[in-house]
């Protein structure tokens, strides 16, 4: 494999929704199934996403508290504000 078709740990993470969803090209396909063979931690990585889609996908509505359920609008709304590491923190 070139250098210029070997897929990283930050692309296999940004593209495995597609994944997933089985939308990913097959050309990323192949290079995300290579990744995955030399890469025991992203295989850990898309095991712990199957397993959260699959507990999550339980849920519904009624099964969280209003709290939470302002915490996870919260969350959502302001993701890409601020990396998690430069937020205010009350200090």
């Amino acid at each position: 494999m070139s250098v210029s078709s070997e897929m990283a740990c930050k692309e296999l993470e940004e593209l495995v929704t597609e994944y997933l969803e089985g939308t990913l090209p097959p050309a990323d396909q192949r290079r995300f199934g290579d990744h995955l063979d030399d890469c025991p931690y992203c295989v850990t990585y898309l095991d712990q996403m199957r397993q959260t889609i699959r507990t999550l996908g339980r849920l519904t509505e009624d099964d969280l508290s209003e709290d939470a359920k302002q915490d996870l609008f919260r969350i959502f709304r302001d993701w890409k504000k601020e990396p998690p590491n430069r937020q205010n923190r009350g200090a």
